[in-house]
């Protein structure tokens, strides 16, 4: 967590804005190494593993750790790229992108990023956002579709840095654009670029990352959400509920989780006579090893190992302009009351006013 010395007061210091997005993190490369260190901070993360303290700490560093990252470093190496981590580059460059959009918008803000896990870190980023000056910061977690183990991991990572910080940023945060319309058009206009290039499968697969079914019960609004997506996603495509299947991946551990599981799936579609399927995931804005690796890479060696003739995996949203142009506007939602443009800003003659008023009254700065 955050120790750096916080900058000192000044009166008269004009309010600044900024976005944080933040995204699920990435091992610094892909060796047992890293992925020992990023695997170590994600899964002691009580969010993402509800199971006691006292139970699970000695499994994870006794079993897991052990053996789950020289695999895992397998995964990552087989879509690693000369630039890096997928997650990364596309995280980076969408708020490069996000910082114009806005700009042009007129809105004069701050846009940085963060990872839950790994670097930079969530804290690092508010820290040095406080140094410029931000005195409000939007926090985007980019998270479609709401869970415990996600969203409000964030968010608690961002008090967590607020517990050791004496002049607290106004804070404000997304919870969700799992059915927010331009997100929706965005990922429609995506498949259908696909389709127009690559023809169109016989089903549409939307495999969304999985979470234990206890977290649906417990109250957790992701199961819906994800259906709304794919609802929503459907309509917009025109399909019929025969031309498309919700389904849920990445499970981990024994536990039940949320059903139907996407690789079974592919296997039974497979089997069923289904020679094409297209996979596309709309829990994930940026291409990652749950995309890349697990969907187009062994989800394509499963369906073609048990019959399936060929399986096209659709990019996630990355930089396309019109997921960009949406999460602008998101974003710009959530600023709304927020004085970001330069006519809402006060003037150099009132700031150096209110400062010389302060200094009349006995404040050193």
């Amino acid at each position: 967590m955050s120790v750096a010395k916080e900058p000192p007061y000044t009166h008269g210091q004009p309010p600044r804005t900024g976005v944080l997005l933040v995204n699920l993190g990435t091992p610094e490369s892909p060796t047992p190494s890293a992925l020992r260190r990023y695997l170590g901070q994600f899964l002691s993360d009580p969010r993402v593993v509800e199971i006691p303290r006292a139970v699970w700490m000695p499994i994870l560093h006794g079993i897991i750790l052990r053996v789950r990252p020289a695999k895992s470093a397998a995964k990552y190496a087989s879509i690693w790229t000369p630039e890096g981590s997928p997650l990364r580059v596309w995280t980076e460059k969408q708020t490069k992108l996000l910082q114009g959009f806005l700009g042009e918008a007129g809105h004069h803000v701050t846009v940085r990023h963060a990872m839950r896990y790994g670097q930079p870190s969530v804290a690092s980023q508010l820290d040095a956002m406080k140094a410029e000056g931000v005195t409000r910061v939007l926090v985007v977690p980019l998270y479609p579709q709401y869970s415990g183990a996600t969203t409000a991991s964030v968010m608690d990572e961002v008090f967590a840095w607020g517990r050791q910080t004496r002049l607290l940023p106004e804070l404000r945060h997304v919870n969700h654009f799992h059915d927010d319309p331009a997100y929706i058009d965005a990922l429609a206009a995506s498949v259908r670029a696909h389709w127009h290039t690559h023809g169109r499968g016989e089903r549409l697969v939307m495999s969304f990352h999985g979470m234990p079914e206890r977290t649906l019960h417990l109250g957790d609004p992701y199961h819906c959400e994800c259906h709304k997506t794919g609802r929503l996603l459907a309509e917009k495509l025109g399909l019929t509920q025969d031309q498309y299947i919700v389904t849920f991946q990445s499970r981990f551990g024994r536990a039940k989780w949320l059903e139907p599981y996407t690789e079974p799936t592919l296997i039974k579609l497979a089997k069923d006579g289904v020679k094409k399927v297209d996979v596309v995931c709309p829990a994930f804005v940026a291409d990652c090893i749950e995309t890349l690796e697990e969907i187009a890479m062994e989800g394509k060696q499963v369906f073609l190992g048990n019959g399936g003739q060929e399986l096209q995996y659709i990019p996630c949203l990355n930089d396309r302009p019109d997921w960009i142009r949406a999460l602008s506007g998101i974003v710009q939602q959530h600023l709304q009351g927020w004085p970001t443009r330069p006519e809402h800003q006060p003037s150099a003659e009132t700031l150096a006013l209110q400062a010389a008023r302060a200094k009349a009254m006995g404040c050193p700065r």
